[in-house]
């Protein structure tokens, strides 16, 4: 009987413009930070600043509170604030239209 892993995150890196995420399966996926918006309000400090959550199923940013999971990153998930704002920004120009 074959068992299914999910993927692990082994590894984040990000710039002033990215996020990447490495799996322990050899997947390296690169997203933009601004789907991030609390990454990108926070210093690189606070960015290199994260810990594994269980084992690998997600990854918290204690200094800015950002928890993403794994499962999130092989979707391509942005997160909902961000999709919040683009709501907003969407409602805004049909307003103003």
């Amino acid at each position: 009987m074959k068992l299914n892993k999910e993927p692990k995150i082994q590894d984040v890196m990000t710039t002033d413009d990215h996020i990447t995420v490495s799996f322990d399966d050899g997947r390296i996926l690169s997203f933009p930070l601004k789907w991030y918006p609390r990454l990108v309000r926070a210093t690189p400090a606070q960015r290199r600043n994260w810990k594994l959550l269980g084992r690998g199923v997600g990854v918290h940013w204690p200094d800015v509170d950002e928890d993403l999971s794994a499962e999130g990153f092989l979707k391509g998930w942005p997160t909902r604030e961000y999709l919040r704002s683009l709501e907003h920004k969407t409602k805004k120009q049909e307003i103003f239209a």
